[in-house]
């Protein structure tokens, strides 16, 4: 079972441009991995225009087998059609179904808890501060 989540890139007008995620959405893996790897506006819409994702950071494939590079396993690399999401607002966005909603905007990843059974509701998450390797 994954942790779904949502990554987002605000837009100039304020719309929201985001893909999906299937696995390792939480704070500690998607959140670092989002800081770590794809810091700024260009990276962000790189990573969100390739579509939705299964795995945001791993170097293995669909039948398992070891890759020799490590980063996102998008929908699209086994040949399906899973486009961008666009919401017109941060509030539509955040109504998104996931349980983590990541949002690059200002220049810095924000996440927010968008799981409706959890006390931090709708509220900003601390992503943690990846441990330099």
């Amino acid at each position: 079972m994954g942790t779904r989540s949502r990554i987002g890139l605000q837009l100039a007008d304020g719309s929201i441009l985001s893909a999906y995620c299937h696995f390792d959405g939480y704070p500690s893996f998607n959140g670092v991995k989002l800081v770590e790897h794809f810091n700024s506006y260009e990276k962000a819409a790189e990573l969100i225009d390739g579509g939705d994702i299964s795995c945001l950071w791993t170097n293995a494939g669909w039948q398992n087998e070891l890759l020799t590079t490590t980063g996102p396993l998008t929908y699209a690399s086994r040949g399906e059609d899973c486009p961008p999401r666009y919401d017109v607002s941060a509030k539509t966005y955040l109504e998104n179904g996931e349980e983590y909603a990541y949002l690059f905007a200002n220049d810095e990843w924000v996440c927010y808890d968008t799981c409706d059974w959890h006390d931090n509701y709708k509220q900003k998450v601390e992503i943690p501060v990846p441990v330099a390797a």
